[in-house]
C-alpha cells in the first residue's frame, strides 16, 4: 500500500450530489448518521488509493467484489448530507466506457477479457435486483464537461492553493439542488431557442434527468479533483469557466452570437490545453 499511496490523484473531475439523511430509507439512514459522526471520514484520495490497490493486484480487480460503505460528508445549513461512494456501481458503469477510451490491445493488458466478462455478468445480475440504482458521483477524465459548469455561478467558486504542508490545491463549486436545476432549465431553454440540437443540449438533458433522481434539498458539487495537478497555480487562480459558460448563455439569450462565440472560445482554449496534456510524453 505504501507504493500506491505515493501516486498522485488521477486527472479526473467529479460531479457529486450530497443528500440529507432524510432522503435515505432505514437502515441506511442510521448507518450514514453514525458514519457522519466518525472522528475521521475517508477522503477522495483514500478512495483513489483503494481503487489503485485493486488495479495493481494479480489478477487486477476491475470492479470491487463488495459495495463500499463509505461516503463523503458535508453540512448544509446545519443539516448533515452524505454522498455515498458506491464504488462498485461506478466501477461497472466506467467499465462500459473503457472500450471507447483505449484500443483493444491496451484494454486487454490493463483488464484481461476474462476479468471484464465476469464484471459484466455480475453487473447484469445485480441490475436485475436493483433496476432504479444510480450513482451519486459522475466522473470525467482530463476535463470538466461544459454541461457541468451550467449548474454553478462564479460566486460559488471555492479555490485554495497548496498549503505549507504540501497539501494539494482545491478548486470546486457548490450549489443547492434547486439552483442547479433552475440554471440547467434556463440554459436548456436558451439553447433550444438559439441553436440546433447537439451534444451540449443532449448532455444537459442527461444531467437534468440524473439530478431529478435526488432530494430537492441536496447539495451539488463540482470538484476539479486531480485536474489541479494538470494546471499551474496561475491557471487555477484565473480559471473562471463557470463564468464563461454563464456569459455565453446570456449572450445567446440576448441574440449576441459574437459574444457567445467569444465566451465559448475562451472556455474551449482553456480545456483544449488540458486535454492535450493527456497525450504528452
Amino acid at each position: 500500500m505504501s507504493v500506491v499511496s505515493s501516486v498522485l490523484v488521477p486527472y479526473a473531475s467529479y460531479l457529486r450530489v450530497y443528500e440529507p439523511l432524510a432522503a435515505f430509507p432505514e437502515p441506511e439512514r442510521t448507518h450514514w448518521a453514525r458514519y457522519a459522526g466518525r472522528a475521521r471520514i475517508p477522503t477522495a484520495q483514500d478512495e483513489l488509493r483503494r481503487s489503485l490497490a485493486d488495479l495493481v493486484a494479480t489478477p487486477p480487480v476491475g470492479v470491487p467484489v463488495h459495495e463500499s460503505a463509505d461516503a463523503f460528508v458535508a453540512e448544509v445549513n446545519g443539516v448533515v448530507c452524505v454522498c455515498p461512494w458506491r464504488t462498485r456501481l461506478r466501477g461497472w458503469l466506467a467499465l462500459g466506457e473503457l472500450a471507447e477510451m483505449f484500443p483493444a490491445p491496451v484494454l486487454d493488458a490493463v483488464l484481461p477479457p476474462v476479468v471484464r466478462g465476469q464484471a459484466v455478468a455480475d453487473h447484469e445480475r445485480w441490475a436485475e435486483r436493483n433496476p432504479d440504482a444510480r450513482p451519486w458521483i459522475r466522473t470525467a477524465v482530463w476535463q470538466v464537461p461544459v454541461r457541468w459548469f451550467v449548474l454553478f455561478a462564479d460566486e460559488e467558486r471555492e479555490h485554495t492553493g497548496a498549503d505549507a504542508d504540501g497539501g494539494a490545491p482545491v478548486l470546486r463549486y457548490r450549489t443547492p439542488m434547486v439552483q442547479a436545476r433552475r440554471r440547467l432549465a434556463r440554459a436548456l431553454k436558451t439553447l433550444r431557442e438559439s441553436v440546433d440540437e447537439g451534444p451540449l443540449t443532449e448532455g444537459l438533458v442527461d444531467v437534468g434527468r440524473w439530478l431529478e433522481e435526488f432530494h430537492p434539498r441536496a447539495l451539488v458539487e463540482l470538484d476539479y479533483g486531480g485536474l489541479v495537478h494538470a494546471l499551474s497555480a496561475k491557471q487555477l487562480a484565473e480559471d473562471r469557466s463557470a463564468l464563461d459558460v454563464a456569459e455565453g448563455i446570456a449572450a445567446l439569450q440576448a441574440g449576441d452570437s459574437e459574444g457567445a462565440g467569444e465566451a465559448y472560445g475562451r472556455l474551449a482554449e482553456r480545456w483544449r490545453a488540458v486535454r492535450d496534456r493527456q497525450f504528452a510524453n
